[in-house]
């Protein structure tokens, strides 16, 4: 497990091919297992590929030539990383009214649940990036109201799937536990 968390990047670069739908469901499986506080399992997956991911270009474009004008390589480079990708998967999580802990903990649980989603990726021969900022749209309305999510509902990630176009072997550093660690 230790050599298959070291070896796990954010894949960017996907090959044309479709995932299959037996894939996906694993992946959908692998998330429901994550731990959750009361067993709430608060999360919720929207997915896109086909019709549905073109139009999600068509809202990351408009929100990108709406956030940088002046910038027209940017827009373009983000748009490009989206039209590679064969599957993208909105990942939420739900509200609880009146409770920002239980809030807070749903986050959480949802936030293992990507990460269970990134490890059964790896098994399965598909690489992925959890997206947030940028064409990510995590913190924009547009993507909010493109999947139809309610207002019960807080955007967690959009994790872009598919077949790694080149193979990662090397192993990315990264700072000792020790360095971030106080034993009391």
């Amino acid at each position: 497990m230790l050599e298959t968390l070291k070896k796990r990047r954010a894949i960017r670069q996907f090959e044309t091919r479709e995932v299959e739908r037996e894939k996906i469901e694993t992946l959908l499986e692998a998330a429901t297992y994550a731990p959750n506080d009361r067993m709430r399992e608060p999360w919720h997956f929207y997915i896109l590929q086909g019709d549905s991911l073109k139009q999600y270009e068509q809202v990351a474009l408009g929100y990108l030539q709406k956030r940088f004008p002046t910038k027209p390589h940017l827009v373009e480079g983000s748009m490009e990383a989206i039209r590679q990708t064969p599957l993208i998967i909105v990942v939420t999580s739900a509200i609880v009214d009146g409770d920002e802990g239980a809030t807070k903990d749903n986050t959480f649980a949802v936030s293992g649940a990507i990460m269970s989603m990134w490890l059964m990726a790896e098994q399965l021969g598909l690489g992925m990036v959890w997206r947030t900022r940028g064409v990510g749209l995590v913190h924009e309305t547009a993507l909010h109201s493109f999947i139809g999510a309610s207002d019960q509902e807080q955007l967690i990630g959009t994790l872009c799937i598919g077949y790694p176009a080149e193979e990662i072997t090397s192993v990315k550093k990264r700072t000792s536990y020790t360095e971030k660690t106080t034993w009391l």
